[in-house]
């Protein structure tokens, strides 16, 4: 579970901190989330603790992490309690900003390419693009899925990476693990807590 949403994490570090201060074109909000995260990774003048800090108000302001974490429970989550859902809600938030601050220079010298914007409905729009790993591997196609309810606030919902849907693909394993254990959503966030302890 560790290396999958690791891997799911590692494409959320290209987000910001300055919510208010991005156009609200999902095109434009992307590449310009983009551009000040990497000048803000790739500065070896900011302590790595300043770096973790910044990863996490960047999630807690770009990312709909409350509908990413509903999402990933599939159907129970309509058959668990209030309890029980707050529960895993938080130690979800927990587990995703932990799982992001420990990937904080993966992407810092990587160059980026927004290729174009595709309006799906009022609420969704997808922004394809390209990043270009400067170590020389392979570009890596990402296709933002933007959630646009508020046209004023745009959010993050989901990346398809080389066509893989990474929420689709944290919702995969965590209906694995529940399926395997009687759908015991308890056991679920004991597995989160596990990771947390790490």
């Amino acid at each position: 579970m560790k290396k999958l949403f690791v891997f799911f994490i590692s494409f959320f570090l290209i987000l910001s901190s300055k919510a208010l201060a991005y156009s609200s074109d999902p095109k434009e909000f992307i590449t310009e989330l983009v551009g000040e995260v990497i000048e803000n990774l790739s500065d070896k003048s900011i302590p790595s603790e300043d770096k973790a800090k910044f990863i996490e108000k960047i999630a807690l302001e770009n990312v709909d992490i409350k509908a990413l974490s509903l999402y990933t429970l599939g159907e129970i989550r309509k058959s668990s309690s209030k309890s029980d859902l707050t529960k895993f809600q938080s130690s979800f938030e927990k587990y995703f900003l932990k799982s992001l601050t420990s990937r904080l220079t993966d992407y810092s010298s990587s160059r980026f390419e927004v290729i174009e914007a595709e309006q799906k409905s009022s609420n969704y729009t997808i922004v394809s693009s390209i990043i270009k790993p400067d170590d020389g591997s392979p570009d890596i196609k990402i296709d933002w899925r933007i959630y646009t309810k508020n046209p004023e606030k745009p959010l993050i919902r989901d990346l398809i990476v080389e066509g893989l849907s990474l929420a689709r693909t944290q919702k995969e394993e965590f209906a694995s693990i529940l399926s395997s254990n009687n759908n015991d959503l308890n056991f679920l966030i004991n597995k989160l807590e596990e990771f947390l302890k790490n």
